[in-house]
């Protein structure tokens, strides 16, 4: 298919129009402070005419106008609109995804990163990030609001809602102001266009912890819990293993010590509040961080005996994949501040 744009405006000379598709040039200065513009418009158009297999070119009279020409293969293009992506664009390993509609936000979003070293994935609307997220299981998600026919708050509650997506810290980069609807829905981060590159940065950077591999030690009696929480944790590249009660877990932690422990409370032979005041008689094991996770309703006393080495508490009741999730990137996030830490010599 070819696209022809023709305008009957100033036109350019041979030489401006050599160098028209370049970054951040216009035809001369005096272009830029008439007529406005940052100069990306045409090059981030050609770059993506020949992502698709296709390009962009020019013609022009001085004092006449110019003629824009974009091709793009058919058979492509048709592809991509069924699958978001074809196969071989994929990108192999852990990649960011990109959801914007405005074309100019996304390929700028997308060069920041790109130049951070990160791999992007980009996706035009909604629907198409949905099925790419699906796909690609990113470290993490930039996302627009404003957006036509699924908005980007509508998309941030369907990846929330997504047992295997929910983990996903998602961005938002946007021009409203919307921040505590997007919070109370589980936003990472929340930034306003146009996008700072170095905040974008920072925040991406804190999770990529992510690709650690996290151990996690999981310790329930009900078989059925125990595979509900397995499923949302493995596809977080954790790896899980499983004890059916206290004394179990503490043979397991014999051969292998984990970065965090889940742990139920009411449970035979031994149960929770017996198996963390047996962790804290190991000095090896009682800076292991706990999540318990119980039905029970927690008396003062009952919270007294676990403080010392519990961080968090939740309801079976009530909790969600991406709270718990959440919770233990944090518990990882300050484990590696720590590590990182120099010795202090005396």
């Amino acid at each position: 298919m070819a696209f022809a744009v023709s305008d009957t405006g100033i036109g350019m000379t041979p030489e401006q129009m050599n160098r028209v598709f370049e970054e951040f040039s216009q035809a001369d200065s005096s272009t830029a402070r008439r007529y406005g513009g940052t100069g990306l418009g045409l090059a981030i158009t050609r770059r993506l005419a020949r992502v698709m297999g296709g390009d962009v070119s020019v013609t022009s009279t001085l004092g006449a106008g110019s003629t824009f020409v974009v091709r793009l293969p058919v058979h492509q293009a048709a592809s991509e609109e069924r699958a978001g992506l074809a196969p071989d664009m994929l990108p192999h390993g852990d990649c960011v995804l990109v959801i914007d509609d405005d074309l100019t936000a996304r390929e700028l979003i997308a060069n920041h990163l790109r130049e951070a070293k990160f791999k992007v994935v980009t996706a035009a609307n909604g629907k198409d990030g949905l099925k790419l997220a699906e796909q690609l299981h990113p470290i993490a998600i930039t996302l627009d609001i404003l957006m036509p026919e699924i908005d980007g708050l509508t998309v941030l509650s369907a990846l929330r809602g997504n047992p295997e997506l929910a983990g996903i810290p998602v961005i938002i980069c946007t021009m409203t102001e919307n921040q505590r609807k997007a919070s109370t829905l589980g936003a990472a981060g929340y930034l306003t266009k146009p996008v700072d590159r170095n905040r974008l940065i920072a925040l991406l950077r804190g999770y990529e912890a992510r690709l650690r591999r996290t151990r996690v030690l999981l310790i329930e009696d009900d078989a059925d819990q125990r595979e509900r929480i397995r499923s949302w944790l493995e596809p977080q590249n954790w790896s899980v293993r499983e004890a059916a009660n206290g004394r179990v877990a503490l043979e397991q932690l014999d051969d292998d010590v984990p970065d965090v422990i889940l742990l139920d409370l009411m449970m035979p032979e031994m149960d929770g509040f017996q198996f963390a005041s047996a962790l804290r008689d190991h000095a090896e094991w009682r800076s292991i961080p706990i999540i318990v996770i119980t039905s029970l309703d927690l008396t003062t006393a009952d919270r007294e005996k676990l403080k010392s080495n519990v961080a968090e508490i939740l309801s079976k009741e009530s909790f969600e994949a991406g709270q718990l999730i959440d919770i233990i990137r944090q518990i990882r996030a300050k484990s590696s501040v720590v590590e990182k830490q120099p010795e202090t010599q005396l």
